[in-house]
């Protein structure tokens, strides 16, 4: 009796103590297995079958497979080509599996496929981000760190939509007032009277660049702990990633006009004030923005790019969104996007896209011509600024110029 008391003693403790080495050998070497398990993302996609089931003949741990079941249940299917019908088997699944995909409803089928044109629009923009992140002769900060390496405060712009498997990076300046009301709309994270709204410029501007309206990539360690970097090198794969940009100098005379031609008392203490004091010979400048402009008072165009171009600004802290370089929001070097919008050709792309994502008959793009800073307009806003000035703030922007397929302005660097 004694004997075999004490046997079964031994067998708990013993089991206590494997279970106790499987949970810190996870704890310390299983979760690094994810990062090196998934790549960051193999550009576009093809349509969405379901899995066949291969041969198991990878020497992979079934550990790391159950992991990617689990981690597929927080997933949502990406999207396909905008011409093809949905696939067959989609119609033998369960009304449950269903429930998880896009709604049939929300799916527009074509009959005449996207101008070839604007295929090769995009083909063209995309095969240029690849071929610049290749070229050793470009080099900016952070271009040849991996997507691991990019800080989680970093990953703030890109906004994911589950429901339709959407990833978009958001550049202020560049439309993404109206990018935002769709994701807004799309995501179903804005209800009124219990009703997500379906109209985007019904949408509150308050609550369109409220952060919590949008579950940007640098929310996932909050929610998912240590599986959070797995999850978006994940959805990265399978979703639809997209950005717009803009001609980069263009942009920042609309930052200026809108931040500091119009009334903002946030930009005015923030920023304004600082300029005032460095470049305006205003020790003591007005307490208020109202105070300010009621004497006639803000930065000028060419102190604004002074601010820039001084190294004291960025010593104190990171540009703000609004003048950050897109390559330091989006990462496109690190992301291989599926659409690159411009915001010259916004309807065109807008129109594209909306299709591509098979949503077009769900929500429309959000078009205004109110206030646009027009391309025609630089020689003017640049005739402030001195030469040397225009070509230092060249070199700080020339990765986004290169980029995205922007002609140097030469008319302005080489007066």
């Amino acid at each position: 009796m004694g004997t075999t008391r004490l046997f079964r003693i031994f067998l708990v403790l013993g089991s206590a103590f494997m279970i106790l080495l499987i949970i810190i050998y996870w704890d310390d070497v299983g979760a690094s297995q994810f990062y090196l398990h998934t790549p960051v993302s193999p550009g576009p996609k093809t349509p969405h079958t379901p899995p066949q089931q291969p041969p198991q003949t990878s020497r992979t741990p079934s550990f790391l497979s159950d992991i990617d079941a689990f981690v597929n249940q927080f997933l949502e299917p990406g999207t396909g080509d905008p011409t093809d019908a949905a696939p067959a088997e989609t119609a033998n699944q369960s009304e449950r599996a269903e429930e998880r995909y896009v709604p049939r409803r929300e799916w527009k089928i074509h009959l005449t496929p996207v101008a070839a044109e604007l295929r090769e629009r995009q083909e063209q923009r995309r095969r240029r981000l690849q071929e610049m992140c290749a070229d050793d002769s470009m080099v900016f900060p952070g271009k040849n760190r991996s997507f691991d390496d990019i800080p989680n405060k970093e990953l703030d712009h890109l906004i994911v939509d589950d429901r339709h498997g959407v990833i978009y990076c958001y550049v202020p300046k560049v439309a993404c007032s109206n990018w935002k009301r769709l994701m807004i709309v799309l995501s179903e994270s804005l209800l009124q009277d219990g009703v997500p709204y379906s109209d985007p410029l019904a949408i509150p501007r308050d609550q369109v660049h409220n952060s919590s309206m949008h579950f940007t990539f640098n929310k996932f360690w909050k929610r998912y702990g240590k599986f959070s970097r797995h999850l978006m090198k994940v959805k990265l794969k399978k979703y639809t990633k997209f950005l717009f940009v803009r001609d980069p100098f263009v942009r920042l005379i609309s930052a200026y006009r809108n931040k500091f031609e119009m009334r903002n008392e946030d930009f005015y203490r923030r920023f304004a004030q600082v300029m005032l004091r460095r470049y305006a010979n205003q020790p003591t400048p007005p307490a208020s923005v109202d105070e300010a402009f009621a004497v006639g008072l803000h930065p000028s165009f060419s102190q604004f790019v002074q601010y820039l171009l001084d190294p004291q600004t960025e010593k104190e802290m990171p540009f703000n969104e609004h003048w950050r370089q897109v390559y330091r929001l989006c990462h496109p070097c690190q992301i291989q996007y599926d659409f690159v919008g411009h915001l010259e050709t916004v309807e065109e792309d807008a129109e594209q896209l909306l299709r591509q994502l098979r949503v077009d008959n769900v929500v429309e793009f959000p078009t205004s011509h109110r206030n646009l800073t027009a391309d025609t307009w630089e020689a003017d806003w640049f005739s402030t600024v001195p030469l040397e000035a225009r070509r230092d703030l060249y070199k700080l922007y020339e990765p986004d110029f290169r980029l995205f397929g922007y002609d140097s302005p030469d008319t302005l660097l080489n007066e």
